[in-house]
């Protein structure tokens, strides 16, 4: 039986998927109603300007002021911006990491909420990345230090940094800027080695760096903060040192530990040399302790290298 043309049903074609974006913006806020307005203003009137795409995603860190609810009216507002709510603080590293997850733009753009970065600026890294395909990351560096407990600050950061180029051989102006875009597909397999914290920032550049991935740095004015710092001097100067330690190591173990390995050896056969010069064949236990310390750290830094070259991923 033949149907009617006019009973005939005609093949629907599906509405086209959306274009992803070029760009997303991940902008964590932790307690910032008073001025995380201003801060999406910036950083949307400076994308709309650009040729560029983009998303905002806004991610509300269990704030205990009004910050989700300025927010949620800036979502009405801008089209480019999606709110991401958390029901418990997480960390700006966190939030970063599920932000970049949660990330449909080819490249990644992290800052802060606290009017400390030129955001405007923002399009400027952007267009290093889309021209100059060498690089995988831009990070904007500091030219002051503005932060709270400068005095103590500046020479701490100072001694990290160098530390950190020490054991990664590599310049690095600005260790914890939280202005930067990076590909976002370079920076997945490095997501789960993001600390909860601060040192998150300092995490993803020494990924890049310890993988030869190039970082390009600018220079960046940096303003005093709006509203109330959460950085603790202590706490954080401590989580920053640790875990520049903790990703040489991760990466390099032998840098960290055979350096230590042969002080201790070649102090305890120097000592041996000079025990044995004094009282022949009489060695005291801290000429012993020194040579075995050194043998066994050494041993443990050749099988910290042995796990990382075996192991598959990164």
């Amino acid at each position: 039986m033949t149907e009617h043309p006019a009973t005939q049903v005609l093949p629907t074609s599906e509405p086209a998927a959306p274009t992803p974006p070029y760009v997303t913006v991940v902008l964590p806020a932790y307690n910032e109603q008073d001025h995380v307005l201003a801060e999406v203003e910036r950083i949307c009137g400076a994308l709309d300007e650009s040729e560029f795409s983009y998303e905002v995603l806004a991610i509300d860190d269990a704030s205990t002021d009004g910050t989700l609810a300025v927010l949620r009216a800036a979502e009405e507002r801008f089209p480019h911006v999606k709110v991401v709510p958390f029901r418990r603080n997480g960390g700006s590293g966190t939030a970063r990491r599920i932000g970049t997850t949660m990330a449909r733009g080819q490249v990644v753009v992290w800052t802060d909420a606290d009017m400390t970065y030129p955001n405007e600026r923002i399009p400027e890294l952007v267009r290093i990345l889309r021209d100059d395909p060498s690089y995988d990351q831009v990070v904007g560096a500091r030219t002051t230090e503005e932060g709270t407990h400068k005095i103590l600050r500046v020479p701490a950061k100072w001694l990290i940094r160098k530390v950190a180029e020490r054991l990664s051989n590599q310049r690095i102006p600005d260790l914890n800027s939280g202005l930067r875009a990076f590909r976002r597909e370079v920076s997945l397999p490095y997501l789960r080695l993001l600390p909860p914290g601060f040192s998150c920032v300092t995490t993803i550049t020494l990924a890049f760096l310890q993988n030869q991935h190039d970082i390009k740095y600018v220079d960046i004015h940096y303003a005093k903060r709006a509203g109330v710092s959460k950085f603790h001097f202590v706490r954080d100067a401590y989580r920053y040192i640790l875990q520049v330690l903790r990703m040489v190591m991760y990466f390099d173990p032998l840098k960290v530990l055979m350096p230590l390995a042969l002080w201790l050896a070649g102090i305890g056969l120097l000592k041996g040399v000079v025990d044995m010069v004094r009282h022949p064949f009489y060695f005291p236990a801290s000429t012993v302790l020194l040579v075995v310390s050194g043998l066994m750290i050494g041993s443990l830094a050749l099988l910290s290298d042995l796990v990382v070259r075996s192991r598959d991923g990164v």
